[in-house]
């Protein structure tokens, strides 16, 4: 799925600010036909934003069901004879849009796009009513899954085996945007170069290989010629081609590289019979390679670590509701801190972080929402699994969720040359029977879909090489560990020495590249002590620096992602105080000490791992 753009033969109207908000307490709204007339309401909500933390309401913040969303819209006269699209970026967790009461689009998960044509509802010059239903459940057929419950007073309750807030709304942008009658509806592009990958750091590889793939919809697409140009980052052409698919050449090509993150732009050209363009759409990508070698992980042929952090999309009073200067703001501490990567635990980030890490050369592991797939954490999240693959907890309905985000997923990034490895899961419990029953039909998917880059799942404390049983369906080990922190709490001796024995065990069974895609220690900003005291801002620096000093002993690692890059908002548990306090800078964005000792780390390592210490 393309993202909306405006160009020489499309425009875009953002649809962004404040819509009459409702919500559906009865959860009656659908049954009553709430799309059939104006909301009877006085809020007003934000897109985008989640509504949780916005009004002073607990009923709100702790609603479980649809709220519902209105505004107005006016097409631009200017689009008489195009296609016009009602488009989101993202609605969490599944939503229903009209357009003067029609139902025009409906979309399951919640951090993925979903748009309809909505042509044939609305008139150029002329405005219609957008209402938007959200729900924010979790259930057995959802991912993230969840249960819900109604207390004897008649609440519901909403149950997740996640560690983060289920924040809810419409998240992202919502756009209207026209195209021609035909268009381009996809672009795939693949890249890697020739020449000595010795060079790669040089920039000065002789020639970048190309291979393009164009869909175009529309009555009369398969008769119109498709043309491309690729342009280099000065906007002058370096290559041609005609077909919808085909290789071009790029000749003295910039290789995108971590730090350096060069963009070229595939123009894709429908034209008609007498070469008027018909339609245009300008695909940015990167030029480089991405490849698993024994244990290295390797970017243009070149060893690559990574250091950085997991991450939220999270901040005080929008939750997970989409801010370009607060990405900015999150985009700059990581280059201060000397961090080159992240991953987007746990789902889908905004187009824009994929599209800024592109620019800028921020290697992402891109991970699917699909987390909390373990009954172990039955306690932790006070639910009643007992086993997680069966009819009760992770059944056929969940699989086919999986199998969707996963799709989506792809089919959203696949352009994108920040992004290195596709983390299909989190924490699933990989050792039960049944997990690798479950695993390797989505493994070969992702593969299927893209071939091009590794793949992975990040694996859960409890199933370590002993117990875990589908580590060798994927290409990358990506570990969560917590030793010195759930295990060994305070002990960091001992913490030492349980993770080294573990690190090299999975490198003895498997001997693929390791990352610890989790490692971190709850910590109190200005809590201070003259010993390793859990909760301590010199705990959380001394348990970093522990972790550090084993990666550097054990060859098969790959990098290093703190868990968390700041404090996060959960729900309510005697685990959590005011949320998880991982993080290396606090919620709104101070630094711990820790983030200090992480500087003095990664800032010069200039992308390869440090020496054994």
């Amino acid at each position: 799925m393309l993202k909306p753009q405006n160009g020489p033969t499309r425009e875009l109207v953002s649809l962004d600010g404040l819509f009459a908000f409702k919500v559906d307490s009865d959860n009656a709204g659908l049954r009553e036909g709430w799309q059939n007339a104006r909301l009877d309401t006085a809020l007003e909500m934000a897109v985008p934003a989640s509504y949780n933390d916005v009004f002073a309401d607990k009923a709100i913040r702790d609603h479980v069901g649809w709220v519902w969303y209105e505004r107005e819209v006016r097409v631009p006269r200017g689009w008489v004879g195009e296609r016009v699209w009602l488009r989101f970026e993202s609605a969490t967790h599944g939503a229903k849009a009209f357009v003067d009461g029609v139902l025009v689009a409906e979309h399951q998960g919640g951090y993925t796009p979903f748009e309809a044509d909505i042509t044939e509802h609305v008139s150029p010059g002329g405005a219609f009513r957008l209402t938007v239903a959200v729900n924010n459940e979790l259930t057995q057929a959802t991912i993230p899954p969840g249960n819900i419950t109604e207390t004897d007073d008649g609440r519901r309750q909403q149950q997740y085996m996640h560690d983060f807030y289920n924040y809810a709304g419409i998240h992202r942008s919502i756009s209207l945007y026209s195209t021609p009658a035909v268009y381009v509806e996809d672009v795939v592009v693949t890249t890697g170069f020739e020449g000595d990958p010795g060079a790669a750091g040089t920039g000065t590889i002789a020639t970048g290989t190309v291979d393009y793939a164009v869909v175009v919809a529309g009555e009369t697409a398969g008769l119109l010629p498709v043309r491309v140009r690729v342009l280099n980052a000065s906007g002058a052409e370096v290559a041609a081609a005609d077909g919808i698919s085909g290789t071009v050449a790029i000749p003295d090509v910039e290789l995108w590289q971590p730090g350096k993150g060069y963009l070229y732009s595939l123009v894709v050209e429908v034209v008609d019979l007498d070469g008027q363009v018909v339609d245009s759409y300008a695909q940015t990508f990167g030029v480089r390679t991405v490849e698993v070698r024994g244990t290295e992980f390797l970017i243009n042929g070149e060893p690559f670590y990574f250091t950085g952090f997991g991450m939220h999309e999270d901040h005080v009073t929008i939750g997970k509701g989409h801010s370009h200067a607060q990405m900015v703001n999150d985009f700059s501490l990581l280059e201060w801190v000397g961090a080159n990567s992240f991953r987007t635990s746990h789902y889908p980030y905004s187009e824009e972080v994929m599209d800024y890490a592109d620019r800028h050369g921020i290697v992402v592991i891109d991970e699917t929402p699909a987390v909390g797939l373990n009954a172990d954490f039955a306690g932790f999240f006070s639910t009643g699994a007992k086993k997680t693959y069966g009819p009760e907890f992770v059944s056929d309905e969940t699989a086919a969720a999986h199998r969707q985000v996963i799709a989506e997923l792809v089919a959203r990034d696949k352009n994108h040359p920040s992004v290195v490895i596709w983390s299909i899961a989190n924490e699933p419990q990989s050792s039960e029977q049944g997990a690798r029953e479950y695993f390797e039909p989505l493994a070969r998917l992702t593969r299927e879909l893209d071939p091009t880059r590794p793949i992975g799942f990040v694996n859960v404390m409890f199933d370590g090489p002993d117990k875990d049983i589908i580590t060798d369906l994927f290409d990358v080990i990506m570990l969560n560990r917590y030793y010195g922190w759930y295990l060994n709490t305070g002990d960091l001796a001992s913490a030492e020495k349980a993770l080294e024995a573990e690190l090299l065990a999975w490198t003895e069974k498997h001997g693929k590249p390791m990352i610890m895609t989790e490692y971190g220690a709850d910590t109190m900003p200005g809590l201070h002590s003259l010993y390793e005291q859990p909760w301590s801002e010199e705990y959380q620096s001394a348990f970093l620096d522990m972790y550090h000093r084993v990666f550097d002993r054990v060859p098969a690692m790959v990098g290093e992602h703190v868990w968390n890059f700041a404090d996060f908002a959960t729900s309510n548990g005697i685990m959590r105080v005011d949320g998880n306090k991982k993080g290396a800078f606090t919620r709104d964005r101070r630094p711990k000490a820790a983030a200090h000792a992480l500087r003095r780390r990664w800032a010069p390592l200039n992308n390869k791992k440090p020496q054994a210490r």
